[in-house]
């Protein structure tokens, strides 16, 4: 056995075969068959996220902090955006606060340029800013569905807009996008009619920015969360439930096929690898995480 072994190690070059599977993050190409280690590192980059005052976009911006890049924070909250900002100080990375109402193309505008004017460029955009919207076509105001709108469909148009330019113009040109949809976009939920609307146009802009600019430099994903515990649907349930939250948060998780609601957490490192040179062959594509639910 201890040959065997011996022999297995030097096939790899001295190393054991679970170290060889450990590949290495390097910028730049790299030979077939070269042994690297995984660790989704993003050194160097500087990266917008909005909607990050909290949630799924609060976890990506710390992760994304701690493999290395430089942090726009980018709400319409003030204080929850510096306040995130604070806690990646806090823990050594590299983020600022920017206030960005993404419903508005000007602050959109002045976002990208004034992180470029910061950190020199802007290498990858998280579409992360989203509001829900609870009921069926004819219980649906109009009022509602063109807010809806506004924030996540217009909104992603107009902070990718900015970010594209903005990446085409930078030498070296290029950049990654990532857009946060959902599996109401793919699937129908009941009572999610404008939701379920946006997210399926979120879904058909990620596949539109990826194959126009494929052949420029820059890769656009989106990833489609099933349910997840966050401040968004705290906001839910006391808008829609608030006779009965706990008992609306019970079915919640117990609607999952894991048993449970997703955590924003579990969401985040799915948000790095996109952005990392390991999925440089991944662009226009849907991920779905959703703990089994679409699944059924």
């Amino acid at each position: 056995m201890g040959i065997l072994r011996r022999e297995r190690e030097q096939s790899w070059g001295g190393k054991t075969r679970n170290e060889c599977l450990r590949l290495t993050s390097t910028a730049g190409r790299r030979e077939a068959g070269e042994v690297r280690r995984i660790v989704f590192k993003i050194d160097g980059k500087v990266a917008l996220i909005t909607g990050a005052g909290s949630g799924i976009g609060r976890e990506i911006a710390r992760l994304f902090a701690r493999q290395g890049a430089t942090v726009a924070i980018g709400d319409v909250n003030d204080e929850a955006a510096a306040g995130v900002a604070g806690e990646i100080a806090a823990e050594g990375g590299a983020a600022f606060a920017l206030r960005l109402d993404v419903t508005d193309l000007t602050s959109a505008e002045e976002a990208v340029r004034g992180i470029v004017a910061r950190g020199g460029r802007l290498d990858i955009l998280v579409n992360n800013a989203g509001i829900g919207l609870v009921g069926n076509l004819t219980e649906t105001a109009p009022d509602d569905f063109a807010r809806l709108m506004a924030v996540n469909v217009i909104g992603v148009y107009h902070c990718a807009h900015a970010a594209v330019g903005q990446m085409l113009a930078q030498e070296p040109k290029g950049g990654v996008i990532v857009n946060i949809a959902s599996i109401a976009g793919q699937v129908a939920v009941a009572r999610r009619f404008a939701y379920g609307a946006s997210k399926g146009a979120v879904i058909s802009m990620t596949q539109s920015i990826a194959m126009d600019y494929v052949d420029q430099g820059i890769r656009c994903n989106c990833i489609c969360p099933g349910t997840v515990e966050t401040p968004f649907v705290d906001s839910y349930l006391r808008r829609f439930h608030a006779d009965a939250i706990e008992e609306t948060r019970a079915q919640l998780h117990a609607r999952q096929p894991l048993g449970r609601m997703g955590r924003p957490e579990e969401i985040a490192p799915l948000a790095l690898y996109l952005v990392s040179d390991e999925a440089a062959y991944v662009t226009g594509a849907q991920m779905v995480i959703d703990g089994g639910l679409t699944a059924r």
